[in-house]
């Protein structure tokens, strides 16, 4: 069974099928993919392949994206997407935070809110995991989220990414004997 979180406000929910229009709609919407242009979708048949995408990553890690939605409209349309997916950063496994909302739900914490919720259901489920977040040196917004859900800057991890410089934030990265902390 896919784990579901709460919040004060939030719902958080494996995405389903009937997910696919949200997630056409905010990826394929030019200001909440502003930072991240290469994740931008222009079909249904795009939208339909990411959601098998980040199903198949339920099916294989019992973890992934969740569906974000306010508790009184949990039928209702969907805020935005928050999760961690496993990847490589600097030759090790970490989950990477990723939250897209709708930018309807910008400036009212929602994104903090699911944020939080995930990092901590990561650290508390996952422990053996890094969690971070990649974030674009003028994404602002999302940098602030971030450090809100509990990460560090940690400027010795940057690297480039799909569509340019990623900041890299993080939580349980445990330096090893080469590598020295230069976090700000």
């Amino acid at each position: 069974m896919s784990p579901v979180l709460s919040t004060a406000r939030l719902s958080l929910r494996r995405p389903v099928p009937a997910d696919i229009g949200a997630i056409l709609a905010i990826h394929r919407d030019p200001v909440a993919c502003a930072h991240n242009p290469g994740d931008m979708l222009a079909t249904r048949a795009e939208a339909e392949e990411r959601y098998h995408r980040w199903d198949e990553h339920w099916r294989r890690h019992g973890f992934g994206y969740w569906t974000v939605r306010f508790h009184a409209d949990e039928d209702g349309g969907a805020l935005g997407f928050c999760g961690i997916k496993l990847m490589r950063l600097a030759d090790r496994e970490v989950l990477n935070l990723f939250y897209r909302l709708d930018p309807v739900a910008w400036g009212d914490g929602v994104a903090t809110e699911a944020a939080t919720s995930v990092v901590s259901w990561a650290l508390t489920n996952r422990p053996a995991y890094p969690v971070i977040a990649r974030v674009r040196p003028d994404n602002v917004a999302s940098a602030r989220v971030a450090a809100r859900a509990g990460l560090r800057r940690a400027v010795h991890l940057d690297t480039m990414g799909e569509d340019g410089l990623d900041w890299i934030f993080e939580t349980r990265w445990c330096a090893g004997p080469n590598e020295r902390r230069h976090d700000r």
